[in-house]
């Protein structure tokens, strides 16, 4: 059948593969010049299951209060004028209690796992590369609180057969050497070795490369407008460049999506969380990381990719624009010269900011809609290249009228009833 994929990111682009994969006739509309050019662009590099974790979570509330009265704090509030943003953040202060917590955290590592099962095999199909690394991802605890936390938290993990090992200090550096060399103290960590890292870009532009030689069809520089309806089914996609019709659609726009789809009645519960990251040519390579650490303290990421570092953290939501002022990159910065001095060069460094789509409990939303042949694949918050090949399969899949290899529930607009 004839299907219409919303958006190029790496969501829009591993849906559109797997689609192809099934044999459908498939098109991508986007408004941008090529693929990954929005949220997908510039992320952390982190393909984490591991680390897949609800940002609705015990103690966040305090920890929230405490930051906004910080000035370079992980999370920035911009509030506005706007009763869906307070909304959203009523709900997400619900969501921090618990229970919610551990409902939430096994569905996002349900589809987390599943993703980077299907994005290994994809990676073995294809043959496909993209700056990858199977190292493993390292969490970094600078204080014995941050460790103790940790030590708690493993439950969590043991429970879901994941693996993972408390490291002291001298077990970070063995991990990652570069860090023999940190100037800031730290308590420990936890490795998560069956996580990988990889350019977010690079793969989706490689992955839209790959699908385009099965016959899907991309149309670039063309604006999204409305979704035509006609008897509770959709009959086209509206665009800068006439009416697309198709058999099925997936929207998979990220914050894009909420206002596509609020003039059908379908109220999406999503709000751009915008993120930043730096990234540096690598100076010394033996300085330099790996792979990843995630900086606890800070909520930093620092990823090798390749002969480039990347600096990449900070939330601020409510905020509406993708602008990039050098000075919101000093925490980044700092942060990165305090990890790993010396590690990176500071000539020619690329500055980026993208809105992450976030529900307000964590987990993505998938699959039907209240219009019979619209799909959602959106919502994935910081979490969409850790989620991007198992959402496409799990969407294709119900596109093409398979039940999908693992279980949704929690996972569809359905939760939000």
């Amino acid at each position: 059948m004839k299907v219409v994929v919303l958006g190029a990111g790496v969501i829009g682009v591993a849906t559109a593969h797997y689609l192809a994969e099934d044999g459908h006739e498939v098109t991508v509309v986007d408004r941008q010049p090529g693929p990954a050019l929005e949220t997908s662009f510039g992320n952390a590099g982190n393909v984490c299951p591991s680390y897949a974790t609800p940002w609705a979570a015990p103690g966040m509330r305090w920890k929230a209060a405490k930051w906004l009265l910080q000035g370079d704090a992980p999370l920035a509030v911009r509030w506005r004028a706007d009763p869906n943003l307070l909304g959203w953040a009523g709900s997400w202060l619900a969501n921090c209690s618990r229970r919610r917590f551990e409902q939430n955290k096994p569905r996002m590592q349900r589809l987390s796992h599943y993703s980077l099962a299907c994005l290994q095999r994809l990676r073995q199909s294809t043959g496909l590369h993209y700056e990858e690394t199977t190292r493993g991802i390292l969490q970094l605890l600078r204080t014995e609180r941050e460790l103790a936390a940790v030590v708690d938290h493993t439950r969590i993990l043991e429970a879901a057969d994941i693996p993972h090992k408390v490291l002291g200090p001298k077990g970070c550096i063995e991990v990652e050497p570069g860090l023999a060399h940190a100037r800031v103290p730290f308590a420990g960590g936890l490795h998560l070795p069956a996580d990988e890292t990889g350019d977010c870009q690079l793969f989706t532009q490689a992955l839209a490369e790959h699908a385009s030689r099965r016959g899907v069809r991309f149309r670039f520089q063309t604006a999204i407008e409305g979704i035509a309806v006609d008897g509770g089914r959709a009959t086209g996609v509206a665009t800068s460049d006439g009416l697309v019709a198709a058999d099925r659609y997936v929207v998979a726009l990220g914050c894009g999506a909420v206002p596509v789809l609020a003039p059908l009645g379908i109220r999406l519960p999503i709000q751009p969380v915008k993120g930043y990251s730096l990234t540096l040519p690598i100076a010394r390579p033996d300085l330099a990381p790996r792979a990843s650490i995630m900086d606890e303290h800070t909520k930093v990421a620092i990823t090798r990719l390749g002969n480039r570092v990347r600096a990449a953290g900070t939330a601020e939501l409510g905020a509406t624009t993708t602008d990039a002022p050098p000075e919101r990159f000093r925490t980044l910065a700092r942060v990165l010269r305090e990890l790993y001095p010396d590690a990176a060069g500071l000539e020619q460094p690329q500055y980026w900011a993208g809105l992450r789509p976030m529900t307000p409990d964590g987990p993505p939303i998938l699959g039907p809609t209240p219009i019979g042949n619209v799909l959602l694949n959106v919502g994935h918050g910081s979490q969409g290249w850790s989620m991007a090949c198992g959402s496409g399969r799990v969407v294709a899949d119900l596109v093409s009228g398979r039940r999908p290899e693992i279980d949704l529930e929690g996972l569809t607009l359905e939760r939000y009833d």
